[in-house]
């Protein structure tokens, strides 16, 4: 497995929700129904370098050399039962663009995902609804398709699950970085469908906040569920 530069997060490492999607969806047609895979990010991604990704039905593991960077295990589908964000409206999810606050101040504006910065990434801007929840629109763009069907790469899936998550946190006054995401993908997206994604803060202890995501396709019917785990840092130990 090689990341891209395109697919970074911090200045230095890969965009946890495009590396744990590469590690997810590896596992994922290798366990049992009732399952989902969670991963958990052990290092910063190394960009631009060769990795050896591995998967059987216990588990997958992403390994720079000697050092493990994300491991992923099969978790029952139990485990996402709070990750459903109640859906807005595609007009409402504009709105609250908006007030994206990574277009201000953003603490890695490199990120694949959310990065102002990143004319290559998803150019999501998931905004404050002011009851705990985010939103934002998402219309994949043609190069994220698997082949000729023109659905969405999962790997690109669980991306969009990543940051409309973290931005229900105060990324400002608590810059954090992903440690765990657990997903569930439904059914993918087409290219250019008018998808709607939320994220809902789900409460914090110590250095470590919790969060859910859910991705809505075009008629409010739900794509994707994701929960996650954050771990606070200094931006600057990552740039």
């Amino acid at each position: 497995m090689w990341i891209a530069k395109r697919f970074q997060g911090p200045e230095r490492s890969g965009n946890g929700g495009y590396v744990a999607g590469q590690v997810g969806t590896a596992l994922a047609g290798l366990i049992d129904a009732g399952t989902v895979p969670q991963v958990t990010l052990r290092m910063p991604p190394p960009l631009e370098r060769e990795l050896d990704l591995r998967a059987d039905a216990s588990g997958a593991w992403l390994s720079d050399g000697e050092s493990l960077v994300a491991n992923a295990v099969p978790v029952g589908a139990d485990f996402l039962a709070d990750a459903v964000v109640d859906p807005v409206s595609p007009e409402e999810a504009l709105a609250a663009e908006a007030s994206y606050r990574g277009l201000q101040k953003h603490p890695f504006p490199s990120c694949f995902v959310c990065g102002p910065a990143n004319d290559g990434g998803l150019q999501l801007k998931p905004g404050p609804l002011g009851d705990g929840r985010t939103a934002c629109t998402w219309k994949p763009a043609t190069d994220l398709a698997t082949g000729e069907d023109d659905l969405v790469d999962a790997v690109f899936v669980w991306a969009a699950l990543d940051c409309p998550g973290g931005w229900a946190i105060d990324l400002e006054g608590r810059p954090s970085v992903l440690g765990q995401l657990t997903a569930c993908i439904d059914a993918r997206p087409r290219v250019g469908e008018a998808c709607v994604a939320l994220g809902r803060y789900l409460g914090e202890d110590g250095r470590k906040t919790f969060t859910a995501s859910t991705l809505y396709d075009a008629d409010g019917r739900i794509l994707a569920r994701a929960r996650h785990t954050w771990i606070a840092v200094d931006p600057a130990l990552f740039n």
